[in-house]
């Protein structure tokens, strides 16, 4: 089994939240898909990194996360891909980690 997580920005390129819809959507298109999510709503984590002049970039992010049986590669990279475009982003981090239920 795998624990897929996504880590939603909270904020657009221009500063401005996002708001709750765009999150909600994608914790229904994946309950749909793999039938549940979990999301981590109330705290979010905050990033930094350097961009390429640089300089030290922030963000706020919700992660999201299922549970998979299988890692079908293909669709995570396109699901991916369109969440970066709906939500303005360069990159949105999708991670994988297999994991044994006990």
């Amino acid at each position: 089994m795998y624990l897929v997580q996504i880590l939603l920005p909270l904020f657009d390129p221009q500063g401005r939240p996002v708001g709750r819809e765009p999150v909600d959507r994608v914790k229904r298109e994946l309950t749909e898909r793999f039938g549940g999510v979990t999301a981590y709503l109330r705290a979010p984590a905050e990033g930094a990194w350097r961009d390429p002049e640089g300089e030290v970039e922030h963000d706020r992010v919700v992660i999201l996360e299922v549970m998979a049986d299988e890692l079908d590669r293909g669709w995570w990279r396109e699901y991916r891909e369109e969440l970066e475009r709906r939500f303005e982003q360069e990159e949105v981090v999708v991670r994988a980690l297999p994991f044994e239920r006990m």
